[in-house]
């Protein structure tokens, strides 16, 4: 609805007033759209602005299209008030179970995301990407297009050699009801640590890149049974977040498909194309860079950025728009890759950098072996939620209890990650995360739970009519915002900002909460009541459609 409306308003404006762009803005606290198109006339006109505006209101009014508005000026500025007909079909329209969904789409889109080196467990600092990306994904379907997660594997490089020696040398047994990852980790840090104390070694790994990249069967084998059995610990700890990628793609796929080489070849005939020995790069100085981007190593074997370029190749033959998350410390790197693909007259990624979240407990690292997993992380915080869930709910059964502290403790990492805009650092804090009073996943639940109660109570004492007067001021502000739900899945795929989806919800459960409190509804009589109880069905529904979004359970019972 809100869409619809700000449609009809641009063309009524455009009419009104011949203007291409007639400078729409938020509505603030006086109306739910303003315009400042009298500024633009005025300059054009040598008029007052104050009359230009109201010339422009009278022409609007005289529009049957303008009926349902109430349309004022103040000074300059024209005023719009969505009436007591836009309400009612907001609030019918956000009880259908589709609410949010926009239109298909046919631009098919691929997004990247959480791509960690499978050398061991996710950690803290990966999940950021994992629950940004997720998002995406999810507001992407939301918005209508098919879209394609994909988490790119490096089964090869110096890394991988390391647990791959770690693998071949060490000979550990796997323990009982241990993930794969956790396996691969001790081999890795371990290997990285006998390195350390015997660097005669170091040659080992090298000879080992080099055979991956003949294609060696052994140690082909070697290297993607090592990273099959990391992957397979990666994705029980992506599935406990809710998250599944449609594909995981192995690197080694574009050494010996012949694609990597294909677009070195393509380099190679740039002009900014460099050779020392078997090294090659390319001097991007001019594009601004003042380091050199290696594509070839001085032994002969390629770099990820090579089979990077590939990799976004082989993306930009399956989709329309290519979306990468990656971390703020690849902004080199990701702002080569774009200039490299532009100079071969290719399509480069759309890039979402985020800073990093971090823990008050201390730093992570993978190649030292200190480090809070992902998997901590959701266990510790189960743990504080069920204390919680224990304290507020003893009457239900440890199941009942497990199953909400699950919800509860998933939908708080993954809230607390996102409500923070990607460009700004965050300290995951486990109170304020897990704070049922405040602004917070489980306070957004437990708005939805509240909604779902009361409805539950209205059927046991005979259900309701759906009904559509609204002339409360609480009434109006909440169905107002539900009506804006839409809009925001519109605006984080355009501007890929996941977070703008947490400040709506939270803002949309404290409306709610406010509606609740300050409003009767079981306790009011005939329409009123009837119309309070269809206003929390939609609310209800938008919870939920929103908290799906954000990959987070809409409870109905906390």
């Amino acid at each position: 609805m809100y869409r619809t409306y700000v449609e009809k308003i641009t063309k009524l404006l455009q009419k009104a007033t011949g203007l291409e762009d007639v400078l729409i803005t938020a509505g603030g606290d006086h109306a739910d759209l303003a315009s400042t198109a009298a500024f633009a006339l005025a300059k054009k006109e040598h008029k007052n602005p104050a009359l230009i505006a109201a010339d422009i209101v009278a022409k609007i009014t005289a529009e049957p299209e303008a009926k349902g508005l109430e349309i004022t000026t103040k000074g300059p500025y024209i005023n719009f008030v969505f009436g007591k007909e836009y309400i009612a079909e907001a609030v019918a329209a956000a009880r259908k179970s589709s609410y949010g969904t926009l239109p298909k789409r046919t631009e098919k889109v691929i997004i990247e995301h959480t791509s960690a080196n499978p050398n061991g467990p996710l950690h803290v600092g990966h999940i950021r990407n994992t629950v940004i990306g997720d998002t995406l994904v999810r507001a992407f379907r939301k918005a209508g297009y098919p879209t394609e997660a994909i988490y790119y594997l490096n089964d090869m490089g110096r890394q991988i050699a390391i647990v791959a020696w770690g693998v071949k040398n060490l000979h550990y047994e796997r323990l009982a009801n241990e993930k794969g990852d956790d396996f691969i980790v001790r081999h890795y840090v371990e290997a990285n640590k006998i390195a350390k104390e015997h660097p005669e070694i170091e040659p080992e790994f090298d000879v080992m890149m080099e055979k991956i990249e003949a294609n060696d069967p052994e140690t082909v084998k070697l290297f993607h049974d090592s990273v099959e059995i990391c992957a397979e610990g990666i994705k029980e700890t992506l599935h406990s977040m809710n998250v599944k990628h449609d594909q995981f793609v192995r690197e080694t796929t574009f050494l010996h498909d012949g694609s990597m080489q294909n677009v070195l070849s393509r380099v190679e005939k740039l002009p900014n194309a460099n050779h020392e020995d078997k090294m090659m790069y390319l001097d991007l100085s001019e594009q601004g860079f003042g380091n050199r981007y290696v594509l070839r190593r001085s032994n002969g074997t390629s770099v990820y950025a090579a089979r990077d370029l590939a990799f976004h190749l082989w993306k930009n033959s399956r989709c329309d728009r290519s979306i990468d998350v990656l971390g703020a410390d690849h902004k080199l790197i990701g702002a080569q890759l774009q200039t490299t693909l532009k100079l071969i007259g290719e399509r480069p990624p759309e890039i979402v950098h985020f800073e990093f979240v971090s823990l008050p407990e201390g730093s992570m690292t993978t190649r030292g072996g200190v480090f809070i997993t992902a998997d901590e992380l959701i266990a510790e915080t189960k743990k504080r939620s069920m204390e919680e869930v224990t304290a507020r709910r003893p009457e239900l059964s440890e199941t009942e209890r497990e199953k909400i502290a699950n919800a509860v403790a998933v939908g708080a990492v993954r809230y607390d990650i996102v409500k923070v805009s990607a460009e700004k650092s965050t300290v995951f804090d486990w109170k304020d995360a897990l704070d049922f009073e405040k602004q917070s996943a489980p306070y957004v639940q437990y708005a939805h739970a509240r909604a779902c109660s009361i409805l539950e109570k209205a059927k046991s004492e005979g259900g309701f009519k759906e009904a559509y007067e609204f002339s409360d001021s609480y009434e109006i502000a909440l169905a107002k915002h539900i009506a804006l739900f839409p809009s925001i899945i519109e605006k984080v795929v355009v501007e890929l900002r996941p977070h703008l989806l947490a400040s709506y919800v939270r803002d949309l459960a404290d409306l709610f909460n406010s509606f609740y409190r300050f409003t009767p509804v079981l306790k009011a009589e005939g329409t009123a009541r009837d119309s309070r109880l269809t206003l929390v069905d939609a609310a209800r529904n938008t919870l939920a459609q929103a908290l799906d979004v954000l990959g987070i359970e809409a409870l109905e019972s906390m």
